[in-house]
């Protein structure tokens, strides 16, 4: 949303804004040292401050709440912030309720003083071509739509991405972001002018708590690694209130989640890892040795459950309780928690605290950077460590800028869970268990399933073993993902945790005909290698080597490959031409991409020398006419 507003005004439009909302400040400050009423002196952009002892800022603070003005009182003064929809006429009804109760009233001149300003900027910005092209509402419109044209997103189909649960987000619970009462309360709006959003929050929390088995919960967190740091930190304050601050080191196994060894150390804490077994559980015999060679300094064990390999580790509670046994707590990361909400609860086999992801499993939708919410729940022992609001004694201070995170789209899941209610949840992971087990079963004799449950199973999700077709065909796991958008499917998780392997999560959302038009696509990709296995199709110019087909590509004059177009684009014959997605850009070089930086931004040697034929043309053109 911040780049589209950037690209809508442009640097004329947004230094237009802030002029005006510089001219305003002026117009403010004017009118407060008409009233005598002390300024801090010196530059500003949006926000006067005014140094005031308790009871005369108390004074100010009523009588412009009074007047429908909310300011911010602090120990040290009173400060007032405007933005863009700041106007005159708000000006003169905040200093007309000020005059009350601080001194006489001066009319605001309609020509503002220039006041002491905060400088913009003398060099030219925002230069790309985007930034100038779209002023009107139509062509903004039209460029969103076309970016949007190029995703792939679930109005086209299912998005197997494991351990990220892509699910329906439904409209009726997308609905509540956009009403006024909640898309436009500010942050640190006084509680009396929040009760609904705070009967939301209190719900959400009791809610959260009820599903994962705890004791309460915080809703701070503004994404899955941040609540990962929140409950670390916790932990560590709970080891330094029993005496233990020595308590430093994090067992965290090999199945467990991606981010959690960054957060681990984020959190002051030393990892040491943990081997799983061939079936991808947890060693128990490796973590007990590591356990207990760490006895005097254990912090912590971080479990993912069910572990990122698609299994429910068998051993919970007994991996629980050894680390308990060792002075230890235990960190589980609810990444998966879409398998177990309604059936089990972390709370009950013996975690300690637990984050969430209500961008995954509560439908707050994610992906492309946000926005997220990673609250977390934690046991008894654990709720005086609870992160605090900025500013508040206690806790473990904040670990977001506001007391609620990403308040604004907690409705999302507060509708998801007041909609579905218990049954329905219970339901959700029933099927989303199911789901994974059908496409388990039905691709196992295509690609094998590389880990299941004691009882044969998955979990929510499962790891398809590509590596077997690598050396019988030297096809990569990246063959098989840009094969997979020419059937009009998003890539599953490739080459994680496991290399060479792709791990598929259809979660609860898709019907049983989008998970058969799924695992046609598997098997027919399947029936492609098989060609490069029997030598009957070229090794490196195939439909699997040059995918993804564009339209470009399919409708330009020449054709140089020994398979056909309608192949080529419609693997899944006529059925597929109605609703045909068409991926923008074939195949890359991912590999090089990653090693090689390229920006699409100006060189500094351009941006030097533009700085030079400007500086070059200020010397013999009059300053006031160079912008």
């Amino acid at each position: 949303m911040a780049g589209f507003y950037a690209v809508h005004h442009g640097p004329d439009g947004l230094e237009a804004i802030a002029r005006r909302l510089l001219s305003l400040r002026a117009a403010l400050v004017a009118g407060l040292e008409a009233l005598a009423l002390p300024v801090l002196s010196g530059q500003g952009f949006d926000t006067v401050w005014l140094p005031l002892p308790p009871d005369q800022a108390e004074v100010l603070v009523a009588a412009a709440l009074a007047a429908g003005f909310n300011l911010h009182q602090a120990e040290d003064g009173v400060g007032i912030s405007l933005d863009e929809l700041s106007s005159a006429e708000e000006l003169e009804r905040l200093l007309r309720a000020l005059a009350g109760c601080a001194g006489p009233w001066h009319e605001l001149g309609n020509s503002p003083p220039a006041g002491r300003a905060m400088p913009l900027r003398q060099q030219p910005w925002l230069r790309q071509s985007v930034f100038h092209r779209y002023r009107s509402e139509t062509e903004l419109l039209r460029y969103i739509q076309r970016l949007s044209a190029k995703d792939l997103s679930l109005v086209h189909g299912m998005i197997p991405l494991g351990s990220c649960t892509m699910k329906l987000n439904a409209a009726a619970e997308l609905a509540p972001v956009s009403w006024p009462a909640f898309s436009q309360l500010h942050p640190f709006a006084p509680a009396e002018q929040a009760a609904g959003y705070q009967l939301l929050a209190a719900d959400l929390e009791r809610w959260l708590a009820l599903i994962t088995g705890f004791a309460g919960v915080s809703l701070q967190p503004n994404a899955g690694s941040q609540g990962e740091y929140a409950g670390l930190l916790a932990i560590r304050a709970w080891h330094r209130s029993q005496g233990d601050a020595h308590r430093t080191v994090c067992l965290i196994p090999t199945s467990a989640h991606g981010t959690n060894p960054a957060s681990a150390v984020m959190a002051g804490l030393q990892v040491v890892a943990v081997a799983c077994d061939e079936a991808g559980n947890i060693d128990l015999a490796d973590l007990e040795a590591k356990a207990a060679a760490h006895a005097e300094q254990l912090a912590a064990l971080m479990v993912t459950y069910p572990s990122t390999h698609g299994v429910f580790e068998p051993a919970i509670r007994r991996i629980c309780e050894l680390v308990h046994a060792r002075g230890g707590q235990v960190y589980l990361d609810g990444a998966n928690l879409n398998a177990q909400v309604g059936l089990c609860k972390p709370g009950l086999y013996g975690a300690d605290v637990c984050h969430l992801n209500l961008h995954k499993t509560f439908c707050i939708p994610h992906g492309g950077g946000g926005p997220g919410v990673g609250p977390i729940a934690v046991a008894s022992h654990l709720l005086p460590f609870l992160p605090g609001a900025p500013g508040q004694a206690g806790g473990v201070g904040p670990v977001a800028a506001a007391p609620l995170g990403s308040a604004s789209i907690l409705a999302i899941s507060w509708m998801y869970i007041r909609m579905m209610g218990g049954a329905g949840l219970r339901q959700a992971s029933q099927v989303a268990l199911l789901a994974a087990n059908l496409l388990a079963e039905r691709l196992e004799p295509h690609f094998p399933v590389l880990y299941r449950g004691a009882g044969g199973r998955v979990a929510h999700e499962c790891i398809l073993d590509l590596r077997p077709l690598k050396r019988s065909c030297g096809l990569e796991v990246d063959d098989l993902a840009k094969r997979l958008m020419d059937y009009g499917f998003h890539a599953p998780t490739v080459s994680w945790p496991v290399a060479g392997t792709v791990m598929v999560e259809p979660t609860e959302s898709e019907s049983l005909a989008e998970l058969d038009r799924f695992c046609a696509a598997m098997v027919a990709i399947r029936q492609e290698a098989a060609a490069l296995e029997a030598g009957s199709a070229d090794p490196l110019n195939n439909p699997l080597k040059r995918a993804p087909h564009t339209l470009a590509a399919v409708t330009a004059d020449h054709w140089d490959r020994p398979y056909t177009r309608q192949q080529a684009a419609f693997p899944a014959g006529e059925d597929q031409r109605q609703a045909k997605f068409w991926p923008a850009v074939a195949r890359i070089d991912n590999a090089y991409g990653d090693r090689n930086l390229v920006c699409t931004c100006p060189s500094m040697e351009e941006l030097a020398g533009q700085e030079l034929a400007e500086q070059e043309l200020a010397q013999v053109v009059p300053a006031a006419t160079v912008h």
